[in-house]
């Protein structure tokens, strides 16, 4: 009777065994295959800031702040008693876009200009019914976050959509703004991160301008510490057909392996393209500017303002003028599609 309870408690010990083995198998085969259904690259709301995250696997891309960032700690012992003003909470602006090793490409929060904030759109003069404000330099007019916002994560792609009202004296809204952020998987040849914005007033006798009317303004992009920087600036002459311009940011950046390049393209399809190309290498800076100089651009209700840029980020130094046209091509053709 003894040799046969234990046969017993042998075969049901085994038994169980075997369940608890069968089940760990079952739990890492889901686990496999929620991870092979996971897309490659994915848009996501961080859990501690609530802003919004890009990442390829577990690489970061860029972050979208989309709610408001207050001054970090201590930051205005930092910054000249005259350009504290400036020292403003912001929000709607890309901070860090990560380089191919990780390495950050902009700068946020800069103790000389403190309303530098990566990459962001904004116009120095912003006209409202006879007054001015500074959404550049967040004076008078705020962009705004509203809570819509849709994320979307793609086999080849990720990205975000964010509804953002300026509002003039952080009361009225004035300007409704879309902003459409779209990351693409990294190949052979670096990286795309299209943005679209479309702006539309809200009130009659909304104008924007660049600083003085020839200065900067647009799509702004304050870079991180860049050694050995170069700027490569060209654009077409007004004869040229098509007629293609870009910009590229070459250097080599803290945590980097290697000079990386991030290049920018102004679709053909924007109003008074193309714009002017300005940099301040101390800074560092560039950008290509909207409007056209020496005017300024009515918003209006029933007519939105569509702006479109596609960055190219990857690794190493300038390519030839064929290869930044074949790029440009690939952007602005009626069939373009990503392929780095």
């Amino acid at each position: 009777m003894r040799h046969l309870w234990e046969c017993r408690r042998f075969v049901t010990g085994a038994v169980m065994t075997l369940a608890v083995l069968g089940a760990a198998v079952c739990a890492t085969a889901a686990e496999d295959t929620e991870t092979a259904a996971r897309p490659a690259i994915r848009a996501l709301e961080d859990a501690r800031s609530s802003q919004i995250e890009i990442v390829e696997g577990e690489r970061p891309v860029l972050r979208y702040n989309y709610r408001t960032v207050e001054p970090p700690e201590a930051y205005l012992d930092k910054v000249h008693a005259g350009a504290r003003k400036y020292a403003r909470a912001r929000s709607d602006y890309i901070h860090p876009l990560y380089g191919p090793d990780g390495e950050q490409l902009t700068a946020d929060w800069s103790p000389d200009h403190p309303h530098h904030r990566g990459i962001y759109w904004a116009w120095p003069e912003v006209d409202y019914r006879g007054q001015r404000g500074d959404l550049h330099a967040l004076q008078r007019v705020f962009a705004r976050p509203t809570g819509g916002i849709e994320l979307q994560s793609a086999a080849d792609f990720a990205g975000v959509e964010a509804e953002n009202l300026w509002k003039w004296e952080d009361e009225t809204p004035i300007v409704r703004e879309t902003a459409v952020i779209r990351a693409y998987r990294a190949g052979e040849h670096g990286r795309y991160v299209d943005l679209t914005f479309r702006f539309t007033a809200l009130e009659d006798d909304v104008a924007i301008a660049r600083r003085g009317t020839d200065h900067y303004g647009g799509l702004n992009i304050r870079l991180a510490p860049v050694a050995e920087h170069q700027v490569v600036l060209h654009t077409d002459e007004p004869d040229a057909a098509p007629r293609r311009s870009w910009g590229d940011s070459l250097g080599a950046r803290p945590g980097g392996k290697g000079p990386v390049g991030l290049a920018v393209f102004e679709n053909a399809s924007n109003p008074g393209y193309p714009g002017q190309w300005i940099q301040y290498p101390a800074l560092p800076w560039f950008q290509p500017t909207f409007p056209a100089a020496g005017t300024r651009y009515v918003l209006k209700k029933d007519q939105p303002l569509v702006l479109k840029y596609r960055l190219w980020i990857r690794r190493g130094s300038a390519v030839s003028p064929e290869e930044y046209a074949r790029r440009w091509d690939e952007y602005c053709g009626a069939d373009a599609t990503p392929s780095p």
